[in-house]
């Protein structure tokens, strides 16, 4: 067979792709659009999967199984009217793709609602192509208050020459000042959780003001540890609107994401008082308004009153000081590794650094590179996965060649299941992969696992947050006994020379640095908000019982109160719908009450 009619055929096939895919979205929509259970049900496989960002039920919500899918489908699209299901003309044609395990064909669609547009992926059985196995429906604008981005880009007087008038610097200063009005939303915290929302809300014309206690936007990744890098491949880590130049490297060193940061809020026009922190705040219900005290950095303090507030300060809150026998007698100094910068200060000296999580091997292997004995003490069972090659599969979506848009949303059809589905199989590769440190560390007596159900490092950042290392290059350190290894539960004791072992012996010390994580953000809701709207809450981050991420990016349990967290990639596609959220509650367009999943109205989230 020549190049010319292989082309041909890849063509015919594909072409009929795109038919069995708009013919099963036509089915879709006729017995959507008639509210029939049974006609929905059967185009779905048994064991199928339906994710909704917004468009059907307000809320990020998952569906597993035919029935479930089509009777909560039926009972909400009397208040959706959703129609004009087609493929998506402009995006990523239907190809056939094995996904978990299974051959697929994965298509782009859009759709409309009553109130805004939006996007889906759905991927039928490739042997079985009039059954849907995942389905996805994602709100991505609302009519009437689109972006003011492309051909609605903005032209007001800001942006004209206004002789004798302000100009636009004029305007953004007074802009930035409030000394005239209250913002529509406080975001807590300016990296890139809170630029990202921020910048979403801001071209959807929501007032918002960003602080961030350090004094510098950026200086949440400038002012940690020297030798910070991401972790990660930037095809991943671009932020809204605005990506990454193709100049820059695969791996993003800190200082270079800080001073994008500070350019991102310039050239997004966010507003941001750096040097401004959070320290109190209540809520008037009567009036819907937070009263929000915060105090900038020459000590003055102002009460700020948004309808919203938006914590934006990261996943972890308040670096945890853990209770250690004996830890007051230490002689020598102790910090926690949220303060370490880098090891040149004790050049010649002796450390511990407690905890074997990311922070604790970076601080570790950074001590070890300026010439300080360094022990690394581990606490608990550490999940180890190198950067590369294993760490990459977890982003191997956006090394399938569609662009970033289409990526993002391919990346989060998967409910919980196939979550934990899909992180099992990428697991059995890494373990291959990385079969030799694995064994090597393992003799070494470090304590290694690959997660509680066998999901890795990605379902431990999902639960909570730490207990993995992305290795680069500590673990060979540690193989090789250039780095110290002990286990903590060989320490007896803290004592002024260091830690006293249970044999007798005393492993010496000039300092202790502290890798042991962070206290999670209810906690921090508690000190700054009260027991009342913590309780209410609940916990931040963590699975919850529907298999999505507790009080992230959705609506909480208390109105005007919002959580925005994660990696650049997650950061970059849910800001999009917090934003969305915000904007439809202004507009009046989003319930006080959402439907149940029967479609029968319970009290939201947001009404409790």
């Amino acid at each position: 067979m020549n190049d010319i009619d292989a082309s041909v055929l890849a063509r015919v096939a594909v072409q009929n792709d795109e038919t069995m895919v708009s013919r099963w979205l036509e089915s879709f929509e006729i017995a959507l659009i008639d509210r029939k259970p049974a006609a929905i049900a059967a185009l779905f496989a048994a064991d199928s999967h339906w994710r909704d960002l917004l468009a059907f039920t307000w809320h990020i919500t998952p569906h597993r199984g035919a029935e479930q899918i089509a009777t909560s489908l039926a009972a909400r699209q009397a208040g959706t009217q959703a129609r004009g299901f087609t493929l998506a003309r402009e995006r990523t044609p239907p190809r056939r793709i094995r996904r978990l395990g299974l051959d697929v064909i994965e298509a782009i669609f859009t759709f409309e609602t009553a109130v805004g547009r939006g996007n889906g992926v759905v991927r039928l059985l490739a042997d079985e192509p009039s059954k849907a196995w995942i389905f996805l429906t994602s709100l991505e604008e609302l009519k009437g208050f689109e972006e003011q981005v492309g051909a609605r880009r903005p032209t007001g007087s800001a942006y004209s020459r206004n002789f004798g008038g302000d100009n636009w610097l004029d305007q953004r200063h007074k802009s930035q000042a409030y000394e005239d009005r209250e913002p529509t939303v406080l975001v807590v915290g300016a990296g890139q959780a809170g630029l990202s929302v921020a910048a979403r809300l801001r071209q959807l014309g929501i007032d918002t003001l960003c602080i961030d206690k350090h004094e510098r936007i950026g200086d949440n990744w400038r002012k940690r540890y020297h030798s910070l890098a991401l972790h990660n491949q930037i095809q991943a880590n671009h932020l809204p609107y605005l990506p990454f130049p193709p100049t820059w490297p695969k791996y993003i060193p800190k200082d270079m994401l800080a001073n994008w940061f500070e350019t991102y809020a310039w050239a997004l026009e966010i507003n941001v008082w750096t040097g401004t922190e959070l320290i109190g705040g209540s809520y008037a219900a009567a009036a819907g308004r937070w009263q929000a005290r915060v105090r900038r950095a020459d000590g003055s303090e102002r009460t700020l009153s948004p309808r919203h507030l938006v914590f934006a300060n990261g996943v972890s809150g308040i670096p945890r000081i853990p209770e250690l026998p004996g830890l007051s007698d230490f002689a020598g100094e102790i910090i926690h590794s949220h303060s370490f910068v880098n090891g040149a200060p004790w050049r010649g000296k002796r450390a511990l650094v407690l905890g074997t999580g990311n922070s604790g091997h970076d601080v570790a292997q950074d001590l070890y590179s300026h010439g300080v004995d360094t022990t690394i003490i581990q606490r608990g069972s550490t999940t180890v996965v190198s950067v590369d090659p294993s760490a990459k599969l977890n982003y191997a979506i956006y090394d399938e060649g569609p662009p970033l848009e289409d990526c993002d949303l391919i990346a989060v059809t998967a409910t919980y299941p196939l979550l934990v589905k899909g992180y099992q199989l990428a697991v059995e590769r890494m373990v291959e992969m990385d079969k030799d440190l694995i064994a090597a560390l393992v003799a070494r007596g470090f304590k290694h696992d690959l997660g509680e159900d066998g999901t890795g490092h990605q379902m431990k950042y999902r639960r909570r947050g730490g207990g993995y290392y992305l290795d680069v290059g500590c673990s060979r350190l540690i193989i090789d006994g250039t780095v110290g290894l002990l286990q903590f539960e060989q320490i007896e004791r803290f004592v002024a020379a260091g830690a006293l072992l249970e044999d007798g012996s005393i492993r010496a010390a000039d300092l202790l640095v502290l890798a042991t994580g962070y206290h999670t953000q209810q906690g921090l809701v508690r000190r700054l908000l009260g027991d009342a709207v913590a309780d209410s809450v609940g916990p931040v981050w963590g699975i919850g019982a529907d298999g999505e991420m507790a009080n992230m990016w959705k609506r909480t349990a208390h109105e005007g109160l919002w959580f925005m967290a994660g990696s650049l990639a997650q950061c970059r596609i849910y800001s999009k719908h917090l934003a969305l959220q915000i904007k439809a509650i202004e507009q009046g367009l989003m319930p006080k009450e959402s439907p149940g999943p029967d479609g029968g109205s319970h009290a939201s989230r947001s009404s409790r």
